[in-house]
């Protein structure tokens, strides 16, 4: 379950990514033109205290981009370089916005979805003292593998010299899909992330796959290799 907050935020999610995501070696679109909502989904952090939420974007008239993010209270050690940028909450505070390929939250939250449908996180906005569901934006499916979902360790931020990049945002044409991925690893479950979700099979190792209005073919979104 995620207890979203209607707050004001300063800058906003979209405006943030405006300008970081130029500097990707995976980007693909118009730099410095205003960033778009495409679809987004949310994962639970066990200990409740990390915001997860993958957003899909345009910039411009670009293609789809899939930008996992995290959100933190407080700076997280040893992972400047995956800083996306910091917001004013006006709710929670200052928040600091991470590549969720940085952080080690992350990736036993993707092997769940991937290796077990363990599917998005509900979202609810608490009005009056009461919650209120809202709506998903896109749909998500993922594989039922009968793997064991492994929860550590967790390698973050580079998977070799093939993914050497800024912000340890490495692209990658391997796979199943044609341009960017981000590869992190939990276990020994080698992940990667799409980062311009295409429709494609899903391999036999495991993917997750989405769709949202204007999309009902199924975009790969990660898979397992």
């Amino acid at each position: 379950m995620a207890l979203l907050h209607r707050a004001e935020l300063r800058p906003s999610k979209l405006e943030l990514l405006a300008g970081w995501l130029p500097g990707r070696q995976w980007f693909a679109g118009e730099a410095g033109a205003p960033v778009s909502r495409v679809a987004a989904y949310r994962f639970d952090d066990p200990a409740g205290e990390v915001g997860v939420e993958t957003l899909l974007v345009r910039a411009g008239d670009g293609p789809v981009l899939q930008v996992p993010l995290t959100y933190r209270g407080a700076p997280l050690a040893g992972a400047d370089e995956h800083l996306v940028g910091v917001i004013e909450h006006s709710v929670l505070g200052r928040r600091w916005a991470y590549d969720a390929c940085g952080d080690p939250v992350y990736p036993p939250l993707l092997a769940a979805a991937v290796l077990a449908d363990a599917g998005q996180a509900q979202e609810y906005f608490e009005v009056d003292g009461k919650r209120e569901a809202r709506p998903a934006s896109m749909t998500l499916t993922g594989s039922r593998t009968g793997r064991p979902v492994p929860t550590g360790p967790v390698s973050v931020g580079s998977a070799g010299p093939a993914l050497a990049g800024p912000a340890g945002g490495g692209a990658v044409s391997a796979g199943p899909v044609a341009g960017g991925v981000t590869v992190v690893r939990v276990g020994d479950v080698e992940l990667a992330v799409v980062r311009r979700p295409v429709p494609a099979d899903v391999p036999a190792a495991g993917g997750l796959a989405g769709a949202w209005p204007g999309q009902d073919e199924p975009v790969l979104l990660a898979y397992a290799r």
